[in-house]
């Protein structure tokens, strides 16, 4: 049977007797899922696992068929990431397992709630080397927030509402159940209704905040002539986009975004500045270095945000609001430290501040701004060729902004962020702290069944996409429509740019041969087009809209073209490197024609 009709037959069947009485773990396992709202997995089937499966149209959950375990991952990651609810992908022992690692380090370093649910062999055959099997808990200790071995079928429907709590509970964060097969083919009495824990939940909420720390943050706040705003990842995870504007349109102070936090704060707002750090805009760093107060809001102040720690911020004071106690003075030294969910600390924080306008501070990092982010669209240099710059800036235009943007991890990601401006939280989906290639396409697979209503589209460079390209025939099976634009320059871009800045131009291992993406496009059933000239691309993105299906758009992009400014690794934030200054001008406003000018 395949996927497509799983689905279908899952769907249409009827819900299994919600009664107390007997179930096999096998059956206790669709049935949580079922209780806990989730309406569709990503899996692969194998031995260990195949009790489960086989209780499965039984159940009104969705099975998505991936193409490889990864894919599985990273699908519910995408969907989490989409939606804010939890994910949840399935896998067999052994190399089924195994294939999930990556995708479980990429939810665990960006904080996504995942459920991770693994057969393993039966309980008698654990430590004999039975045939695929691994001690999947034990590999995954250290990227999860937590595991569990289930042997008995009784402990397979407490142990998985627990897993849904700890998932979404506190800092959110992966978790995996690893199900013996002898479990699943047990059975028990189960009650429903009985939604008490195994044990007891771990990822405590953050307790309460003192009035006294308020008090202290609201003065710091009041008194400061420059501060700035840093909005993380945390504004997006806590749905605290309505309290940071109150705040900021409270307080005057504007907002700086880590790649994560993009979309926390709208783009578009006067106030809103960038993104920060390594390929940060330059009058963002520039502020950041001269702010007198940072106020940092749900972000972890990572290498990539800070350059050289030593020199970071000197002249400022800082307030750091996080859900994770661990967080506070890993990394930065801070005055005033709020340990709670930044919704509600900025709800309770606003009122204290007074109303401020902040000015002459606002006009400054506007001078320093310039028109800088629309000349570096324009003064590209005329080589003949597309510009990945010109493709996504037109993408951003062309979709209004409202498009969800998922990307694969290299330059493409920062062009992405630079140009494509996200006004609403959950917008971009992308893998921060691991930076996961290969990321994209299933990820955005995840986002669709998150968001069936709303416009997917991936961006992904020619590397990253090959990595799990084999995931296209989960969009012509599952008969779902995603737009996926290769940002393709023959190299593995970032580490090219960096052997060109910092190894004497020696490309080694760098340079990639690609297969024809539009035929691999047909191949799997799917349409594909091709982009060489920025003329081309209004029409050929119109056309990839208005498809039925999924679409690879094959953008042939200049192949040495570098992402600017950059700060080099290990460097002070304000030491940046720039674009060179270009010889000829491809566009001004004066001379190109109105739909062809950056808007």
């Amino acid at each position: 049977m395949s996927s497509a009709t799983v689905g279908l037959t899952a769907a249409a069947a009827t819900t299994a007797d919600k009664a107390p009485g007997r179930r096999t773990g096998a059956e206790m396992i669709w049935e949580v899922l079922e209780q806990e709202g989730v309406d569709v997995v990503f899996g692969y089937p194998g031995g260990a696992i195949m009790p489960a499966y086989d209780a499965l149209p039984k159940y009104a959950v969705r099975h998505v068929l991936v193409r490889h375990e990864q894919g599985a991952a990273h699908m519910a990651d995408g969907y989490a990431r989409a939606s804010g609810r939890v994910g949840v992908a399935i896998a067999t022992s052994g190399p089924g397992a195994t294939n999930l690692v990556t995708g479980i380090a990429t939810a665990m370093l960006d904080s996504i709630p995942c459920v991770f649910i693994t057969g393993q062999v039966s309980s008698h055959l654990i430590g004999t080397d039975g045939f695929q099997e691994t001690d999947v808990t034990g590999v995954t200790l250290p990227i999860t927030k937590h595991n569990w071995l289930v042997t008995r079928a009784a402990d397979v429907g407490p142990v998985l509402r627990e897993a849904f709590v700890v998932a979404r509970t506190g800092r959110p964060g992966p978790v995996l159940v690893d199900i013996t097969k002898d479990a699943q083919q047990g059975s028990c009495d189960f009650d429903p209704a009985d939604r008490r824990l195994a044990r007891v939940p771990h990822g405590r909420p953050a307790r309460g905040t003192s009035a006294d720390a308020y008090e202290r943050a609201a003065a710091l706040i009041d008194v400061a002539e420059r501060p700035l705003i840093l909005a993380g990842h945390g504004i997006v995870q806590a749905g605290a986009t309505a309290e940071l504007m109150a705040f900021v349109e409270r307080t005057g102070a504007p907002v700086a975004s880590t790649l994560l936090g993009l979309g926390g704060f709208p783009a578009t707002h006067p106030r809103a500045l960038g993104m920060m750090g390594m390929h940060g805009e330059a009058w963002v760093n520039r502020a950041v270095q001269e702010a007198d107060l940072l106020i940092a809001l749900g972000m972890r102040f990572d290498d990539r945000v800070t350059g050289n720690l030593k020199t970071y911020a000197p002249r400022a004071r800082k307030i750091h609001v996080d859900l994770d106690s661990s967080e506070i003075g890993k990394n930065v030294a801070v005055d005033i430290a709020i340990v709670d969910d930044v919704k509600r600390v900025l709800a309770a924080l606003t009122p204290r501040c007074k109303p401020a306008d902040r000015g002459p501070w606002i006009a400054r990092i506007a001078n320093e701004k310039g028109d800088a982010a629309v000349r570096d669209i324009q003064q590209l240099p005329d080589t003949g060729k597309l510009h990945a710059a010109h493709v996504i800036h037109d993408l951003w235009r062309l979709t209004e902004g409202r498009a969800v943007v998922v990307t694969d991890v290299g330059q493409h990601q920062m062009w992405e962020a630079q140009y494509y401006k996200h006004d609403h939280a959950r917008g971009l989906v992308t893998s921060g702290g691991l930076g996961t290639m290969g990321f994209a396409l299933p990820a955005a697979i995840g986002a669709r069944f998150a968001r069936p209503h709303d416009e997917v589209w991936v961006i992904a460079g020619d590397g990253g996409f090959q990595m799990t390209a084999a995931e296209l025939s989960t969009c012509a099976q599952e008969g779902i429509k995603v737009n996926i634009a290769i940002i393709n320059n023959g190299y593995l871009g970032m580490v090219r740019q960096w052997q060109e800045m910092f190894y004497g131009g020696r490309y080694v291992a760098t340079p990639m041969r690609s297969p024809d993406f539009v035929k691999l496009a047909e191949a799997h059933g799917l349409t594909g087009f091709r982009v060489t000239k920025r003329s081309e691309l209004a029409a050929v993105v119109a056309a990839a809209r208005s498809a039925p299906g999924t679409v690879v758009i094959d953008f042939r992009v200049e192949q040495e073209d570098s992402v600017y400014p950059m700060v080099p690794s290990g460097a002070d934030l304000g030491d940046m490197i720039r674009r060179p200054a270009p010889s000829v001008l491809v566009e001004t406003a004066a001379d190109s024609d109105e739909d062809e000018v950056p808007r």
